[in-house]
């Protein structure tokens, strides 16, 4: 699927972006360029030392920040496949920064859009959130912005040979910033925080994420938001697994935080189809796109008054279940 092809990554540095460069590097020898674009020369330099161009000659590095359309219109000369992953995430830095989360996530998404417009690329495939269904936080709405943008810029592409798709998924296990590496480095203290003892989250694995862009990339038509089918967690199994001795103190949720995670809402289900192995969200209203790509897939739309949240979910990992993951995902966790 991939070899003989050129393929940018934005935000191509973070932990998504190097578990798909290292599948992608493993899976598809003939690659032909396969672009890291990202603002942080350090964190190129540090991935260099992992994946260097000497041993991969496919491989580039970019420096570029999406909220340069320029830059973005240069780096995609003769590029085939743009997969968007850069994105400012942290929930406080939003609502501190609000105007900076949105130049990143919105207008560097539409900046996303504009140069592949403008150049060759034939798919995209753009990354987002469960925080962007029902969004109560900055970050959130930025990214339902920004999935609204890749799926509406379906209909700009004329006769372009042009498919832009959105992959939503819940907490990447083991990602910068995610709970489980915060929890790793409390556990000596002897107390571990807990939000709300009551808090879930959907939990996907980086190489379950890398799968689900790939098999993106090969069947979107353009248009969809795909959702994976995958299992919750409650904050105090995660906790159990990681540290079973510690105290634990609650200290009430965040600012901009929910008690549970939802990723398709009640009212997105009637244009919600079940794919099997994950749901695809496609626009609302269109009801000729959604016939035929029924047709097409032999999918049938999710029950009236669907939904899909971390707290409802029919599939909960344990705390058992998450320290196997815990130790397969991050090595020397447990050392």
């Amino acid at each position: 699927m991939l070899n003989g092809k050129s393929i940018l990554v934005t935000g191509g540095t973070g932990s998504f972006g190097k578990a798909f460069v290292r599948k992608v590097l493993q899976d598809y020898p003939d690659v032909r360029r396969l672009i890291i674009f990202s603002r942080d020369e350090l964190k190129q330099f540090e991935m260099q030392q992992s994946f260097s161009p000497r041993d991969f000659p496919a491989l580039r590095y970019f420096i570029g920040d999406v909220r340069d359309q320029d830059r973005l219109r240069r780096a995609l000369e003769d590029v085939d496949i743009v997969i968007h992953a850069a994105a400012l995430k942290q929930v406080p830095a939003a609502e501190y920064n609000p105007f900076e989360c949105i130049k990143t996530n919105v207008l560097g998404a539409q900046n996303v859009i504009e140069a592949c417009l403008d150049t060759n690329v034939s798919a995209v495939v753009a990354l987002s959130t469960d925080k962007a269904a029902a969004p109560i936080n900055l970050y959130g709405a930025t990214k339902l912005c920004s999935d609204k943008l890749f799926v509406s810029a379906n209909n700009m592409r004329g006769s372009r040979d042009l498919k832009l798709s959105v992959v939503r998924y819940g907490n990447v296990m083991g990602s910068r910033g995610s709970v489980i590496p915060f929890f790793l480095g409390q556990r000596d203290s002897g107390t571990l925080p807990i939000t709300d003892p009551g808090m879930t989250r959907f939990n996907i694995t980086l190489d379950e994420g890398v799968a689900m862009v790939l098999w993106s990339i090969e069947n979107a038509v353009g248009g969809e938001i795909f959702v994976p089918k995958i299992p919750s967690y409650n904050i105090l199994d995660v906790a159990a697994a990681i540290a079973p001795g510690c105290e634990t103190k609650i200290v009430g949720i965040r600012p901009g935080e929910k008690l549970h995670e939802e990723m398709i809402t009640a009212s997105d289900c009637y244009n919600t189809l079940d794919l099997g192995k994950y749901y695809a969200i496609l626009p609302s209203g269109d009801v000729d796109f959604i016939e035929a790509y029924k047709s097409r897939t032999g999918a049938a739309l999710v029950p009236e008054g669907f939904s899909y949240n971390s707290g409802d979910n029919s599939e909960f990992l344990t705390a058992e279940e998450l320290k196997d993951l815990i130790a397969q995902e991050i090595p020397g966790a447990y050392d």
